[in-house]
């Protein structure tokens, strides 16, 4: 993992926020996802500078868009947003989160 997918994996590991479950590297089809909550159908990437070329930016919007085909909303972030703002990355992935259910 890199340094921004370990510092938002300890946020969001063990079930701390609202009580989901997230799990990190997940195989979803043909890709590798950073974090996937299946209780939310929701995706987490954390994007480097290879996001940014034109490349980059071309496959990951293949991949968001299958990902979407099958029922999964995708949130992507860069990694710099997680060094310089992580509250307001937790606030964004808090508010994609389903509520729990009854306990």
């Amino acid at each position: 993992m890199t340094e921004a997918e370990k510092l938002l994996w300890s946020r969001i590991r063990r079930k701390q926020l609202k009580n989901c479950q997230f799990y990190r590297q997940k195989i979803i089809g043909n890709f590798i996802v950073d974090f996937y909550c299946p209780k939310s159908n929701l995706i987490i990437e954390l994007d480097g500078g290879q996001h940014y070329s034109d490349e980059g930016m071309k496959k990951d919007k293949s991949r968001d868009a299958y990902m979407k085909r099958i029922g999964l909303r995708v949130l992507r972030f860069s990694d710099r947003d997680v060094f310089k703002n992580l509250h307001g990355v937790l606030e964004a992935i808090w508010e994609n989160l389903n509520p729990p259910g009854p306990l």
